[in-house]
């Protein structure tokens, strides 16, 4: 018999870690293991544990966490490549008779993950190209020539997202379209429960804030200085995750920390905004409350 995968979603800062851990706690005491992969592209890096929110040994209470600091921040991530290495540890979970508890921060990687996914052609030539011009003009006004091209790809595309642009860009000019949205909602793996955990916007926002000004007292500025020697911004993926690329700003003269620290409130909650659009047009995601005390009892009612 297919073991569930239950896969936790929602904005950031809504408790998805902690719910992990409380179900895969409860899961045990009853007597079906279970074990926790992160879908959060940024928690792959060694060393980049405050601005990411990383889950502590202490906080992960015992539980097994899978992808979390397999990656130097001078490697590059991609959505294809999670997606084997989460599938992968799904089957090894599964085939040890272990519940695999997925917690996404990314729409994308969850989907990836989960779904029938086929990703576009790539071409190491024509991105190299476009990733010159970036560096060259920038993201800002590489988005607006995206925008000219294909503007409903460029309204899904966060302006400041440079590497999304040239990926965009680069599978236009391969294939002569880009599709920025999947159309149709089909699991490519068994037995699959979504949950989504949903707070009031005004709560939420509240919660990034002060998640934001907690990452400053417990040393995010000092975090960045450290990665920066261990190569940061020879990293293509690393360097550009919320916080850090702000904070390298700071670093760099370009923001003052105080500017910094508000940039990456700003960039958070726009980030949480579009995970909503995504997952709000995912009809398979149940919706719980996040502040609720009986949320892992109704996930384990919703699995019987």
């Amino acid at each position: 018999m297919s073991l569930p995968l239950i896969v936790l979603v929602g904005p950031t800062a809504t408790g998805k870690s902690t719910l992990a851990v409380d179900l895969a706690l409860t899961l045990k005491s009853a007597g079906r293991p279970a074990e926790v992969i992160n879908a959060d592209s940024m928690l792959v890096y060694r060393g980049m544990d405050i601005g990411t929110a990383k889950p502590t040994v202490e906080e992960r209470r015992g539980v097994s966490h899978h992808l979390i600091d397999i990656a130097e921040v001078t490697e590059k991530a991609s959505v294809a490549g999670f997606q084997r290495l989460a599938r992968d540890t799904i089957a090894e979970l599964r085939g040890r008779g272990v519940i695999p508890i997925l917690v996404g921060g990314s729409p994308l990687y969850t989907r990836a993950i989960t779904d029938h996914f086929e990703f576009p052609a790539s071409d190491p030539e024509v991105r190299a190209r476009w990733e010159a011009e970036l560096n060259e003009v920038g993201p800002h006004a590489l988005h607006r020539r995206l925008a000219e091209l294909a503007p409903d790809s460029a309204a899904a595309i966060e302006p400041g997202n440079g590497r999304r642009t040239v990926r965009a860009l680069e599978v236009l000019e391969l294939t002569g379209g880009h599709a920025p949205v999947i159309p149709e909602w089909t699991y490519e793996l068994d037995d699959v429960h979504q949950f989504g955990l949903a707070l009031e916007r005004a709560e939420l926002d509240r919660r990034i804030d002060q998640r934001v000004e907690q990452m400053w007292e417990q040393g995010l500025v000092g975090e960045v200085r450290g990665l920066l020697d261990r190569g940061l911004r020879d990293g293509v993926t690393a360097i550009r995750a919320i916080g850090y690329r702000q904070v390298v700003a700071h670093l760099d003269g370009e923001l003052t920390e105080q500017e910094a620290r508000a940039e990456v409130q700003r960039a958070t909650r726009r980030f949480f905004r579009r995970q909503l659009s995504w997952y709000n047009r995912d009809p398979r995601i149940t919706w719980l409350d996040a502040s609720s005390p009986t949320r892992v009892q109704t996930i384990l009612a919703a699995l019987d």
